[in-house]
């Protein structure tokens, strides 16, 4: 099992950025139309979002870091932080573009 989950990991940043853009995506896509759906307040309400949150936090989390770890570990510090980097700007640029539609629809 461990086997698979390290080699669905990747070490393209383009790949892992546009990963988190899309599971981010998916998330907001059933909290818009999931929200509308339910008609009660109920205290499941605020679980399921901090859950979510956590959950999300937790995905983020290996998208962004596992493979940075893992060559850190290995003894690759500059490849792992210019992964992580890269990574990290690929994300910031795929977020103004997200900003920028949203500016220019408005």
């Amino acid at each position: 099992m461990a086997d698979g989950v390290v080699n669905c990991m990747t070490k393209n940043p383009l790949l892992n950025a546009v990963a988190a853009a899309v599971y981010i995506a998916l998330i907001a896509l059933v909290m818009f139309y999931g929200l509308k759906t339910v008609k009660d307040e109920t205290i499941l309400i605020p679980i399921t979002v901090l859950s979510l949150f956590v959950l999300s936090a937790a995905v983020m989390g290996s998208i962004f870091f596992y493979q940075p770890v893992r060559l850190c570990l290995e003894g690759e510090k500059p490849q792992a932080v210019n992964l992580f980097l890269k990574t990290l700007a690929v994300f910031a640029a795929i977020t103004a573009m997200f900003l920028v539609i949203l500016l220019v629809k408005s």
